[in-house]
């Protein structure tokens, strides 16, 4: 797979309508040119929002179930899709099997969120003040135009993974992907399109965020953002400024928890994957490795050995296990952080050399040993095929050290006691905690919130918080009967007496 054919390239980038500069993007895995790109313009970004409110007003008044539809038919465009895959794979470099899984990450999640918005979002009945005279009603109502930037490593997730609440929610999108993975939020948008959805309501813009970027959160009624901390904290203070919400999917320095009960066999496998697949360009990979003594240099052995068999590769088949980085900026960050440690004393158990041989961009899988805090790979996201091992003696050390980070996405703990790994999971500051898995039975389970603590960032996917996101709650209460006013006849110092013995009782009743 050298490139894509140049038909299915011109039918994607036929739906941009920005009058910018054009930008070319690249096949990762040889550096050849992928496709060009018209890139978007402030008032290019401007008119895109002005068409998508247009077609927001009449699709906030479709009932959710009507809203559900094109996600359903979505579900079975998106499966079995190799066009889709082929996609996904031409623009990041990633492996086959990677590239599949992000399929059915979004055939599920829309699936999920057709079959439970109408729930979701149906009005709820909320207690008042005064019993029968009060009445309230919970709403939950669209925001309007949902801003979403979404980042190059997984193109289809964190595009239209993000898209589909916020559109099943009643809000309209305009979407800035990055740009060397535009084709692939065009091709989910051309989908979504066929399975139903009004055409003007999903835009998608490109550009440097320099350029778009102040447009994008100025015209946003809420700004979903999936990147690194640095540039989420520039978000939040942008969306603050205007008083909208934000939801930020930041970095991560995710620990793994070998226990001394854990299964060895599934822990080493489980860890390859948790820390390698996608070539660690994954937020939620395991990238500090933290081993009881008791079994450590057991694990680092069968660890190292499975590393070692790991295939490098490229192209459309299922036959190797790794692709190559996307960037070429993500390749100097690997190397400086090998190197860095290297420097100052950490040793290269196996791996830690870039691959010319094989394309422009590609790395082995490489695992440290004796990582101290003076060197660069120990608190700061590589974001790469590159794990640091270290061996703990109990359970506090072990939580201490996964917690001793400014980042709290994700965790992993290895144990044949489930109720001993919850134990410790509620101790870990990070948004999701898998146990006996690297990061998939939380990431994977759409009915449960995912998202970051401390520094990797606020507000959820997944669940109905990741649909709640996007809707503002409104209250509306109706009095009936009495009022709040004293009845006529009635002083006001006479009123408070009977309010207090009203609430008096209703907390001996207990009806509040």
């Amino acid at each position: 797979m050298a490139a894509l054919p140049q038909p299915l390239v011109q039918r994607l980038t036929a739906q941009l309508t920005g009058a910018g500069a054009p930008v070319t993007t690249v096949y990762p895995p040889t550096g050849a040119p992928l496709a060009t790109l018209r890139t978007s313009r402030a008032d290019d970004v401007a008119q895109a929002f002005v068409r998508a409110r247009a077609a927001q007003r009449e699709w906030s008044r479709r009932s959710p179930r009507e809203r559900a539809k094109p996600f359903l038919a979505l579900h079975d465009l998106v499966l079995d899709n190799q066009e889709l895959i082929d996609v996904v794979q031409a623009e990041t470099g990633k492996s086959r099997n990677s590239a599949f899984e992000e399929t059915l990450d979004i055939a599920g999640l829309a699936l999920y969120y057709a079959r439970h918005a109408d729930r979701f979002l149906a009005p709820r009945k909320r207690a008042g003040a005064i019993p029968l005279a009060t009445r309230v009603r919970e709403l939950r109502q669209p925001k309007g135009v949902v801003g979403i930037i979404a980042p190059w490593n997984y193109p289809l997730s964190l595009s239209a993974g993000d898209a589909v609440p916020a559109l099943l929610a009643g809000n309209a999108v305009v979407l800035k992907p990055d740009t060397q993975t535009t084709l692939t939020a065009l091709y989910a948008r051309e989908l979504l399109v066929r399975a139903g959805l009004p055409e003007e309501l999903w835009q998608i813009v490109i550009g440097d965020p320099a350029d778009i970027g102040d447009t994008m959160i100025g015209e946003s009624d809420h700004v979903c953002f999936t990147g690194s901390t640095d540039a989420g904290r520039r978000v939040a203070e942008a969306a603050a400024r205007r008083l909208i919400g934000c939801t930020l999917e930041l970095g991560g320095k995710n620990p793994m928890l070998v226990l001394a009960d854990a299964d060895l066999g599934k822990a080493v496998t489980g860890a390859v994957r948790a820390c390698f697949s996608t070539s660690g360009q994954l937020c939620l990979s395991t990238e500090r490795l933290f081993v009881a003594e008791s079994v450590y240099e057991q694990f680092v052995a069968r660890f190292v050995a499975q590393t070692e068999k790991l295939t490098l590769g490229k192209g459309a088949g299922f036959d190797y296990d790794i692709g190559t980085l996307t960037l070429p900026r993500q390749l100097d960050r690997v190397t400086a952080h090998v190197e860095n440690a290297r420097d100052a004393g950490a040793r290269v158990l196996t791996g830690g050399r870039a691959r010319p041989d094989l394309g422009p961009l590609f790395y082995e899988p490489t695992v440290l040993a004796d990582v101290t805090p003076e060197m660069r790979v120990f608190d700061e996201e590589t974001f790469g095929p590159v794990v640091s091992l270290y061996p703990f003696h109990d359970e506090d050390e072990a939580v201490a050290l996964a917690n001793a980070t400014e980042f709290g996405l994700n965790a992993s703990i290895w144990t044949r006691d489930v109720r001993r790994g919850r134990r410790l999971a509620s101790r870990i500051r990070c948004g999701t905690v898998n146990i006996n898995e690297g990061y998939g039975s939380a990431y994977t389970s759409n009915d449960t919130p995912m998202g970051g603590m401390k520094a990797s960032g606020s507000g959820r996917r997944h669940g109905e918080h990741g649909l709640l996101e996007y809707v503002e709650l409104q209250s509306v209460g109706s009095q009936h009967l009495v009022g709040f006013d004293p009845p006529p006849g009635l002083s006001t110092a006479r009123n408070a007496r009977l309010l207090t013995l009203t609430f008096k009782l209703m907390k001996a009743l207990r009806i509040k």
